[in-house]
């Protein structure tokens, strides 16, 4: 009877995984994505419905990682974790008053456990298969191009003012969201894109807005954010 049961389960999962456009691999009885990582993250969809679903995320929504991450990031990332959200995944969790305004509360933030070398491979593999927004990507091309790094820092914070909520390099910028001078190291560039044309086709309800940006300064935005991947690598 138990293994009936448990047969029954797994293929509940293989269909949902169907459903969703994930490979049933990465929802399988025993995958360290199911095993270990739902407790914080999402990992079937779909994407949060309400603010107070929004507001209660303990990690980003991973049923889309395939259409979002770079896999090579993910398996280096994964290994040594280094803090994206300066302010945790919902700042107003995070942010006690002090001498100057409100600041980040340290205390109650949690690090992210670090994996072998080996697991960070397998969770990285299966992440990469779960693409149900593969329709989105697809309408993304990326022009060949750079920017200069005034004009890009003025597009990014003075036209459409981006860094108030984000840091372009450590120290310097917004808190309430990830920082951005790694984004393009660990993001698809297609996925950018994607996501500054129109944030809630990914996340309903996430507190990013959409400023309608143009064609051409979505294409800049991208340059822009490439650069300073560049230029944070060549820091280290």
């Amino acid at each position: 009877m138990q293994r009936i049961i448990k047969g029954k389960i797994y293929m509940q999962r293989i269909i949902l995984a169907a459903l969703l456009g994930f490979s049933g691999a990465a929802l399988a009885e025993g995958g360290m994505l199911q095993k270990d990582c739902s407790g914080c993250h999402n990992l079937t969809g779909p994407a949060a419905q309400t603010l107070k679903d929004a507001f209660a995320k303990n990690g980003p929504a991973l049923f889309y990682a395939g259409n979002k991450y770079r896999q090579e990031w993910l398996v280096s990332w994964l290994q040594k974790p280094e803090r994206i959200r300066p302010a945790g995944m919902y700042y107003g969790d995070h942010i006690k008053p002090g001498a100057k305004g409100d600041e980040i509360d340290t205390a109650t933030l949690k690090d992210h456990v670090a994996l072998s070398k080996a697991d960070a491979t397998k969770v990285a593999h299966e992440l990469m298969e779960l693409k149900p927004h593969d329709d989105l990507i697809a309408r993304e091309k990326i022009e060949p191009g750079t920017i200069d790094k005034m004009m890009g820092e003025m597009n990014f914070d003075k036209f459409w003012g981006c860094m108030a909520c984000h840091l372009i390099e450590p120290e310097y910028g917004g808190l309430s969201g990830p920082e951005l001078y790694t984004a393009a190291k660990r993001l698809q560039p297609e996925f950018i894109a994607s996501f500054i044309r129109n944030p809630q086709a990914w996340e309903p309800k996430t507190w990013m807005p959409n400023k309608a940006v143009s064609e051409g300064g979505i294409q800049k935005l991208v340059h822009y954010l490439e650069m300073l991947s560049k230029e944070a690598a060549n820091a280290k």
